[in-house]
């Protein structure tokens, strides 16, 4: 477990993330993070856009359905 601290960042509050944390997101600097709440009420800090899973998720479904006209549109 580690535990962060609140700052505040100019007029905003923020919070510094430990290397190993850092490290394990495999996140860098200007980077986006995504804070996402999980249906029991506690957060997850992610590198990974969840829009960006569920629009990837919709995209496949169509892909699997209309795999031969979207080939045959391709040609």
């Amino acid at each position: 477990m580690n535990e962060l601290k609140v700052r505040r960042v100019g007029n905003s509050l923020g919070i510094i993330l430990p290397r190993e944390v850092v490290h394990r997101l495999r996140a860098s600097e200007g980077q986006r993070l995504f804070l996402v709440e999980t249906p029991d009420s506690s957060y997850r800090l992610t590198p990974y856009d969840p829009a960006f899973e569920e629009k990837m998720a919709k995209a496949e479904d169509i892909i699997s359905r209309y795999g031969n006209t979207l080939h045959t549109l391709a040609e």
